[in-house]
């Protein structure tokens, strides 16, 4: 069973792999850079065309090689694998509030998986981790390939907190490769159970556009703040999957940074206009 298990593994991971990016069809965008300076922050974008099958990615070794904490965006697969388990039963389960009073009045009462992604409550999440368990976990984390360019994503420490710590850590191509099996359906996980993680994404959705992500904020261990957002961009039902990360400072304002650079590119790029 064990051997079984592994075989499927490294089946899933190499198709993993394949949905990234290679050297063939990568166009590098310097012009990006004055956004991240505008804001006083490094960090890299990478946007994926899939009616031509081609890459935009700004910062391209940071994109491919460099791997940090996936903090908040962990939600994403955490809802996965809570809604595959039947710990999640659906978008409206309610957690209730444990009463302790946190830094975010947003968490501070009941709340349904729709409203904690949309809020991104981290105590909803912990409580969602913890009844999953470390060994079914580590199953679907190993399934899915996750964080697993640089070796196995193992869980070290706490079921509730190895997202947030930085015991394991995921590059922006792995992040990029993510949402695009998503969109399309193509993670091992039901399809009900994709489509339910898609629709708590979507943020914006007017007639010109729909713009779908999840956002990251937490700490490396050189104290510099993280940010992320992963999701893609639709016009004219043509899926656009995108990642921006960024690091600055640790008291830096980066929870509307992340947002406004990323406005920025998308903008840029010709989006919100109904034209792509």
């Amino acid at each position: 069973m064990n051997k079984f298990r592994y075989i499927i593994f490294y089946f899933l991971l190499l198709s993993f792999y394949f949905t990234a990016c290679t050297p063939n069809n990568i166009t590098t965008d310097d012009s990006l850079k004055k956004y991240f300076d505008q804001y006083n922050v490094t960090g890299t974008f990478g946007m994926f065309d899939n009616g031509q099958g081609a890459f935009k990615i700004y910062n391209l070794r940071r994109f491919t090689d460099s791997a940090y904490l996936p903090a908040s965006t962990f939600k994403i697969v955490n809802s996965l694998i809570g809604l595959q388990t039947g710990v999640i039963s659906n978008e409206r389960m309610v957690i209730k509030w444990d009463g302790i009073k946190r830094w975010n009045p947003d968490w501070n009462k009941d709340l349904t998986m729709e409203e904690a992604f949309q809020v991104s409550a981290v105590p909803y999440y912990q409580e969602v981790a913890r009844r999953i368990g470390k060994d079914t976990m580590q199953f679907w984390l190993d399934s899915l390939g996750y964080a697993a360019k640089y070796g196995r994503a193992i869980i070290r420490n706490n079921i509730d907190t190895f997202w947030l710590d930085n015991s394991i850590k995921i590059t922006a191509d792995e992040q990029l490769g993510l949402v695009k099996r998503l969109y399309f359906d193509q993670l091992p996980f039901q399809k009900r159970v994709q489509e339910v993680v898609k629709k708590v994404m979507l943020h914006e959705d007017n007639a010109n556009y729909k713009l779908s992500y999840k956002t990251g904020l937490a700490y490396r261990e050189n104290g510099n703040a993280i940010g992320w957002v992963v999701g893609w961009i639709e016009e004219n039902k043509h899926p656009y999957p995108f990642v921006l990360q960024i690091e600055g400072a640790h008291d830096m304002d980066i929870k509307n940074i992340r947002i406004n650079i990323l406005k920025n590119i998308l903008s840029q790029y010709g989006f919100f206009k109904g034209r792509k």
